[in-house]
């Protein structure tokens, strides 16, 4: 059986701008972020700066200034590349999470992630995880045949 994704959701435009304002934290936090700590080790854990309430590196904030252009992109442009990105931000976040909570205490907390950024990474990745569940796009058609498919009826 396959997934359902709604096709032309109406709070579709909600769910875009709230993974634009996603999108635009990342990338603020990851610019701020890289000026702030520029001057420190790539992967510092001990000389790690506060931005924005997040711990942070380098490292950390050229990954955010990355993620936040390739998300707030995919929502500016929209269609389904939004759909699709936001889906792998979801779960990329999510992945991201899990794995500095468990690294969170150890020599391998590269990106020097604190218990904030974890839960402000799982935030993130419930924005973009639920926008994507909403922002489908399709002709008049492919709408009507996903409400079939919604329903149980069958499409000829």
């Amino acid at each position: 059986m396959a997934a359902h994704f709604p096709i032309n959701h109406h709070l579709r435009p909600l769910y875009r701008l709230l993974c634009v304002v996603a999108g635009l934290y990342m990338l603020v936090f990851g610019v701020v972020g890289f000026a702030q700590t520029s001057g420190n080790d790539f992967f510092t854990q001990d000389n790690a700066e506060w931005v924005l309430g997040l711990r942070t590196n380098p490292a950390f904030s050229l990954l955010s200034l990355v993620a936040g252009v390739v998300v707030l992109g995919a929502n500016l442009i929209g269609r389904n590349l939004a759909h699709h990105i936001n889906q792998l931000a979801g779960i990329v976040l999510t992945i991201v999470g899990m794995g500095s909570l468990a690294l969170m205490q150890t020599e391998a907390n590269i990106f020097a992630f604190s218990m904030v950024n974890v839960v402000v990474t799982f935030i993130l990745a419930g924005i973009t995880g639920v926008a994507s569940l909403y922002d489908r796009v399709g002709s008049v058609s492919d709408a009507e045949a996903e409400e079939h498919f919604r329903h149980g009826a069958r499409v000829a």
